[in-house]
């Protein structure tokens, strides 16, 4: 099996939607723990209105931090919606961009003011300036599987969408559950259509936990050849442009399934477990994740009480 890359998307997606601001500090910190602990990519911010999203009003200054502090073996990506973005994020640093054009053409007006078509015709002279720049570029399909306004999504639209990445240059391909209706059957198959449109393309997935079915996705993908997962430290966040937003599939709940598979047992399980306790106690809520109730069982051997 190819080698499997964690996205940490929690500082971007997963702090997105909350009201209370987090520090410049806090958000290092929370950074850095994701590194050392072994997560491959990590998502600092995104370059939006802070007016619209004021939890990213930091996100050129992260950067810029990171940029003299690099974490030793992640890469740092960050999320461009327009030309505008592109620019700030080439400016401090950025060293993966994401990008990302809805299947949902609801969805799509009420992220961008765009519909899917004027959003792609934006993104796709975005992804060769930041290619020729010698930056990675992931582009994403959001609203893939399903869309909280308009319901199911024709897979025809995602692979018309996904056909116009593959013939700008783009290599890595994320499909997005924004709203959370996604399942498994159908995660393979979109993906393996996509597989069949070219078969070195290196896919990415991003669900969203809404219906419980977050990690059963994951799998499903895991199985088609999907190599790129994004998730969320705790489980936090969703997109606050859907009409339902939830959480995400919680980091130490993908890397705790993938070790009792064999898999990524690299990652410190307990390090990203320390950090998803860090978001936890700064947010004084209990946050959705999974094995930061139970706690982990990758070297349970039995135990008689």
């Amino acid at each position: 099996m190819e080698t499997i890359h964690i996205h940490e998307v929690g500082p971007r997606d997963g702090l997105q939607v909350e009201k209370k601001t987090v520090p410049l500090e806090e958000k290092i910190h929370w950074i850095e723990g994701s590194a050392a602990a072994g997560i491959d990519v990590i998502q600092v911010g995104s370059f939006v209105n802070p007016e619209k999203v004021p939890q990213m009003a930091d996100t050129d200054r992260l950067f810029q931090y990171f940029t003299e502090n690099k974490p030793a073996g992640a890469i740092l990506s960050g999320l461009v919606l327009n030309a505008r973005g592109l620019e700030r994020g080439l400016a401090c640093g950025v060293e993966m961009f994401c990008m990302g054009v809805s299947a949902s053409e609801t969805h799509s007006r009420k992220n961008t003011g765009m519909s899917s078509s004027e959003a792609q015709a934006v993104i796709l002279p975005m992804a060769k300036q930041a290619l020729a720049a010698g930056k990675k570029v992931q582009a994403s399909v959001q609203s893939a599987f399903g869309c909280g306004f308009e319901g199911a999504i024709d897979p025809q639209r995602v692979l018309t969408l996904v056909q116009a990445y593959l013939e700008a240059g783009v290599r890595n391909i994320s499909l997005a559950d924004t709203a959370g209706h996604a399942q498994p059957h159908q995660v393979a198959a979109l993906f393996s259509a996509i597989r069949r449109l070219d078969p070195t393309v290196e896919l990415a997935c991003h669900f969203h936990n809404t219906y419980g079915l977050g990690l059963a996705n994951c799998f499903a993908a895991l199985d088609t050849g999907v190599t790129w997962f994004e998730s969320s430290f705790g489980g936090l966040g969703g997109c606050p442009f859907t009409k339902l937003p939830a959480g995400n599939v919680a980091t130490e709940d993908l890397v705790h399934s993938f070790q009792r598979t064999g898999l990524r047992k690299d990652i410190n399980l307990p390090a990203l477990l320390e950090v998803a306790r860090q978001v936890e106690a700064f947010f004084e809520r209990e946050l959705p994740g999974f094995i930061l109730k139970s706690g982990s069982i990758v070297n349970f051997k039995g135990q008689i009480t």
